[in-house]
């Protein structure tokens, strides 16, 4: 059990030599070995004790904590570091903008490229995702010969709205689904996204933190306060190929349903998952970790969750002057 997300609420978890006990009151929920475990996910109201928590750091298990809902809230982490030198290199690079630009550039086309191939395979004759594929495409040309940020995140907001655009006929109306919106998401159909893409940033950042570079110091997203920029950059070529094709099997087998979603009046968090539907998301998205996908750094198959740290080492590589160009893995 690599990954375990524990979201019973009002559970307190417990240490007992090398093993975690799921505690509710006197009850025992379930045991978690810690020989196998790398990442603990925290729903909502559960606590931890201090003998947990230092056992969970001495294993080196990433423990993140999220709300009852699925908004992420931090992780735990060690204050060692062993990096200093790949982190000094890092900040170099994100201060050398040529470089900084290329880096961007690739990961931008990356993008497109993986968003295309989503569009590509549910296309058929539908004329607006057909439109959309063209724009696309013209967006990543015009990404390639981008002169300065400011314009390479122009081509890619363009490419997004296209992207987008052709995604909202995956929707039935009842999903109320216009555009990607966030900040909060203020229909069903973009609270899915949101909790989807939340997931992935954990898993991305964790992965960035394990090969020791700075999670918050990114090529492509501008640096600003609590803002993991490297983090989201890296997961920008993986939303397409994981979070998007989860959504949108959840929605076209039925699995989840504007029905499973309910109305808050509330600002900041207008529309809720259900528990329900919250813990059939992890599914889909675990199982779709778990996929295989070439990468030629693994000379063949290897998983999502692989893939993802492999690209994180190809970044640290290229940050230490040891690969000519940063390459987005590309699906087909």
């Amino acid at each position: 059990m690599p990954v375990v997300y524990v979201k019973e609420q009002g559970a307190v978890i417990r240490k007992a030599n090398e093993v975690l006990y799921v505690m509710q009151k006197d009850k025992q929920l379930f045991a978690i070995p810690l020989a196998d475990l790398d990442q603990l996910v925290l729903l909502g109201n559960i606590q931890l004790t201090t003998q947990s928590a230092v056992v969970l750091m001495r294993h080196r298990v990433d423990v993140i904590f999220m709300s009852q809902y699925g908004k992420y809230r931090g992780r735990l982490l060690t204050l060692e570091s062993k990096f200093a030198k790949l982190r000094h290199q890092q900040l170099r690079l994100c201060d050398d903008e040529p470089r900084s630009l290329q880096v961007a550039r690739n990961i931008v086309i990356g993008k497109i490229a993986n968003q295309r191939v989503v569009l590509q395979r549910r296309a058929g004759e539908n004329v607006a995702l057909r439109q959309a594929l063209i724009g696309m495409a013209r967006m990543a040309d015009q990404a390639d010969s981008a002169g300065d940020l400011d314009q390479l995140r122009g081509y890619e907001g363009k490419a997004a709205a296209f992207y987008f655009g052709g995604l909202r006929s995956f929707f039935a109306p009842e999903w109320g689904f216009h555009e990607r919106a966030y900040f909060p998401p203020p229909d069903p159909a973009n609270a899915l996204l949101s909790f989807t893409y939340t997931l992935l940033l954990k898993d991305v950042e964790a992965k960035i933190q394990l090969v020791g570079l700075d999670p918050y110091l990114g090529f492509f997203h501008a640096l600003g306060y609590d803002r993991p920029g490297l983090a989201l950059d890296i997961m920008e070529e993986f939303r397409p190929s994981i979070a998007d094709i989860v959504v949108m099997n959840l929605v076209r087998t039925g699995q989840i349903t504007p029905a499973d979603f309910e109305r808050t009046n509330l600002a900041e968090l207008p529309v809720r998952m259900t528990q329900a539907a919250m813990e059939n998301v992890v599914a889909a998205y675990e199982d779709r970790m778990a996929d295989k996908v070439f990468h030629p750094l693994a000379n063949g198959q290897t998983d999502y969750r692989r893939a993802i740290e492999l690209q994180v080492r190809q970044m640290a590589n290229v940050i230490q002057g040891d690969g000519s160009a940063y390459e987005a893995l590309t699906i087909r």
